[in-house]
């Protein structure tokens, strides 16, 4: 249910109601009943509650929302659109008990909510972010970022840290690996002999050096490496059009080289739909791409579309690794 103090509660109760949801995928909540209860006052959801044990006490009645109920510390100083401990200890146990239930093969994939870093730090949790937690939870250490907007798949070779401590990461061998993954990312999501191609970092690709070294000195080694290996890897190409080339077809998908690049183009194309799905994990896992709104949480008024979208995004992708397999 992701922050307690923000959305997450609220957006939950809001999807699990959705018929096109349900006709997808069957789903389990880990959090607590009194904040999704909350949540379901606050948005005039009618639902019942069936508190489960394990998944297998799951009910397909309509209007039901199953709970695996995570026991947390107190939440009396929690309140909405605030930091705190507790919050911060809540959400992070229940990132814990799905990652457990995945990891047992109890479900197929998790779709979370937003979390909120400063909460995390005052619980003494040293990751910044689902990805972080998820990656030590799973003894994954390299796990990769996907965003998903309709047909545009976007890559990221860095993610939570300086645009400048971002350039200084750009290596030939970083591009070479995280090509390399993500292009196995692909095949696993059903795209067979994916087309990637690489973002450049300066204006224009570079110009030849007179905007920047990056491409000359580490992206067009690795592409030229890549394709030597076999791979459909194109780049570097100007950040101002690849993106849109891919959302138009000729690429299957873009490896972006910082946060904000890759984030701002598939913003631009649907904020609300954009999804992240983490890869290289032992199972799936899809996300908001958005954050815990303090500003609105507790008002009845955060739009669901994201949380939907991320639930039916886990159950097609689920069904397709299935089916690979």
């Amino acid at each position: 249910m992701g922050d307690p103090a923000g959305i997450g509660p609220e957006i939950t109760v809001q999807s699990v109601t959705e018929s096109d949801v349900l006709d997808g995928c069957r789903i389990i909540v880990t959090g607590t009943e009194a904040c999704l209860k909350r949540a379901a006052e606050i948005c005039q959801t009618q639902l019942s509650f069936n508190l489960c044990r394990q998944v297998t006490d799951m009910t397909d009645e309509a209007l039901t929302l199953n709970l695996l109920p995570v026991h947390c510390p107190s939440l009396h100083d929690t309140t909405f659109g605030t930091v705190s401990r507790s919050a911060g200890e809540t959400a992070y146990q229940c990132i814990k008990v799905a990652t457990e239930l995945a990891l047992q093969g109890h479900v197929d994939a998790l779709a979370t909510t937003p979390i909120n870093k400063e909460s995390l730090k005052a619980a003494g949790i040293s990751h910044i972010g689902h990805t972080e937690i998820l990656a030590d939870l799973t003894d994954c250490p390299n796990p990769l970022t996907l965003f998903q907007v309709n047909t545009l798949k976007v890559f990221f070779l860095s993610r939570h840290m300086s645009l400048k401590a971002a350039c200084d990461y750009i290596t030939d061998r970083r591009l070479i690996d995280c090509s390399q993954q993500a292009i196995k990312a692909l095949q696993q999501l059903g795209v067979q002999n994916p087309r990637l191609a690489i973002a450049a970092l300066n204006p224009h690709g570079g110009e030849q050096g007179l905007f920047g070294s990056e491409e000359i000195m580490a992206i067009k080694p690795a592409v030229q490496q890549l394709q030597k290996d076999g791979f459909n890897v194109f780049g570097p190409l100007p950040a101002d059009s690849v993106f849109h080339q891919a959302l138009q077809g000729r690429y299957d998908a873009v490896l972006s080289l910082y946060h904000d690049q890759g984030h701002i183009a598939t913003k631009m194309v649907d904020f609300e739909k954009t999804i992240s799905i983490t890869c290289g994990l032992p199972f799936l896992r899809t996300s908001v791409d958005h954050g815990t709104a303090f500003d609105i949480a507790g008002q009845g008024i955060a739009s669901p579309v994201s949380m939907i979208e991320a639930i039916k995004l886990a159950a097609k992708y689920a069904r397709e690794m299935k089916t690979l397999c």
